[in-house]
């Protein structure tokens, strides 16, 4: 078993006391629909509501082409191995121009677009509540889809218990759940600068580019999007195997369609497109205030 820069799969006693303060939210909870990514944060949160729940849980995910295939495969999947019925509803934010238009309230848009139409499948099962995988650092970022989370009810157990990302990891790796060490997923949406339009093309050539690193052994790369050119986000202590590995790694991005590509040398880092926001933008996407 091998860790994560910066994080660890010792379970705190502070950690085991938040879990099980979570599995006693929940239990009050009665019954919940978890909005499901199959990411480290949802997959716990998944769990937990197993254990606390039993037969009164569902995992749902949104069908769109703004996530990888292979995403939604792993949440099936997931899921099954949880033992919990899983359910995808088809989502439409990219026919929504707000959305497409991919200004700095995009994920807004998106949630709002996910979370209503979760709602159906929380009304026909007849269950309480629905849940999403927010964790407490989240609260440290810019983030304009947990106030559409707030505005339509849906709760964060994790981030309600204060549960931290890196506790996150341990307790999942504690519970032997297959992403206790999986990267950071994100909609292929965020790969965009604010401002550039997302379109179905641009979409699908970027997650084309991002499956041809996987290949490489680049898990969880992004590829950035900027016309056509390529900016590669590896983990800071992959840049030198990067670098070992550019001719392949040229190769594998052009194939997927551009023409240039480049390699970012601060490596990866999570929200990196937010970094170009004026510090008076961020918060506007923090849960309860409103959209600027």
């Amino acid at each position: 078993m091998t860790t994560l820069p910066g994080e660890s799969t010792m379970v705190t006693p502070e950690a085991a006391e938040r879990y099980d303060r979570l599995l006693s939210l929940l239990t009050g909870m009665e019954s919940v629909v978890v909005a499901f990514s199959g990411g480290v944060d949802s997959t716990l949160l998944l769990h937990a509501a197993k254990q606390a729940l039993a037969d009164r849980v569902v995992a749902a995910s949104g069908l769109s082409e703004t996530y990888a295939e292979e995403e939604m495969a792993d949440a099936r999947r997931l899921a099954a191995l949880i033992g919990v019925p899983y359910e995808v509803v088809p989502t439409m934010e990219l026919t929504d121009p707000r959305y497409a238009n991919n200004s700095h309230q995009r994920c807004y848009f998106c949630k709002s677009e996910l979370y209503t139409r979760l709602e159906t499948v929380r009304e026909r099962l007849g269950f309480a509540v629905i849940v999403d995988g927010a964790n407490a650092d989240d609260l440290r970022d810019f983030r304009p889809g947990a106030r559409a989370a707030t505005e339509l009810g849906i709760r964060s157990p994790l981030q309600d218990v204060g549960l931290t990302k890196d506790e996150i990891r341990a307790l999942s790796a504690s519970f032997d759940l297959p992403t206790w060490d999986k990267p950071a997923v994100a909609c292929l949406s965020s790969r965009f600068a604010y401002g550039d339009p997302i379109t179905i093309e641009k979409l699908s050539k970027v997650g084309r580019a991002e499956r041809e690193l996987g290949k490489l052994g680049f898990r969880g790369a992004r590829v950035r999007h900027h016309d056509t050119v390529a900016r590669i986000e590896v983990p800071p202590g992959r840049l030198e195997e990067a670098v070992a590995l550019r001719d392949e790694i040229v190769a594998a991005v052009r194939l997927a369609g551009y023409q240039y590509v480049t390699l970012d040398l601060e490596g990866y880092r999570t929200g990196s497109q937010n970094e170009v926001l004026h510090a008076r933008l961020k918060p506007g996407g923090l849960r309860g205030q409103s959209a600027l």
